[in-house]
């Protein structure tokens, strides 16, 4: 197998697919299932945000990121597949944005009540959450959603020329703020799946 020689930092990714090592981040996280778009997948977005915004102690809007899975009795998926073999409103994901090292579910719970946020529910589990450091491939998309198919093909190909294959949710990475009606020709997501 292959190993790779490269940490790369977690925020950011080439426009050529890549084969890195990433270092392990610590998150404020809350779990959700249904079809990236809905109300309540934003909801849950502006929460996170929220609640990340007291432990970092900043005004400005962090940057969000989403795991996708498939539950286990799902069809097995690869890199470049991901969202077209399965039904994607069988998506379970987690919401996620970077708090400090080391931040405990105490000091997580205490910033949930600060934030007040207007997305909080009841029903949300509100926790940390870490990705460890791991090998992975990834590539950054520019522009649209509903186009990131032709790019996750790029990857796959990537990775199954090295006879890597996926190995964990796949992740995205939105480098930069948007909402529902926010323009995507602009957009900026890091696509990345750890693979062995």
């Amino acid at each position: 197998m292959m190993t790779t020689t490269t940490l790369t930092e977690h925020l950011h990714a080439s426009d050529e697919p890549e084969y890195v090592h990433t270092p392990s981040v610590d998150y404020v996280a809350v779990l959700g299932d249904g079809a990236p778009g809905s109300d309540e997948f934003y909801r849950k977005k502006i929460l996170v945000s929220d609640i990340a915004r007291i432990l970092n102690k900043s005004d400005e809007t962090p940057v969000v990121e989403i795991q996708f899975w498939y539950p286990e009795n799902s069809a097995r998926v690869e890199i470049a597949d991901f969202y077209s073999v399965n039904p994607i409103p069988s998506l379970l994901y987690r919401v996620l944005a970077q708090i400090p090292n080391g931040t405990t579910d105490a000091e997580i719970t205490d910033a949930r009540t600060r934030a007040e946020s207007v997305a909080d529910t009841a029903s949300d589990e509100v926790t940390s959450f870490t990705i460890p450091g791991q090998d992975v491939v990834q590539v950054m998309h520019h522009g649209p959603f509903s186009e990131e198919f032709a790019t996750l093909a790029r990857l796959g190909d990537y990775a199954q020329g090295r006879s890597l294959h996926r190995a964990g949710p796949h992740h995205e990475i939105h480098l930069d703020a948007f909402t529902r009606t926010t323009p995507q020709d602009t957009l900026r997501t890091i696509l990345r799946d750890p693979v062995d």
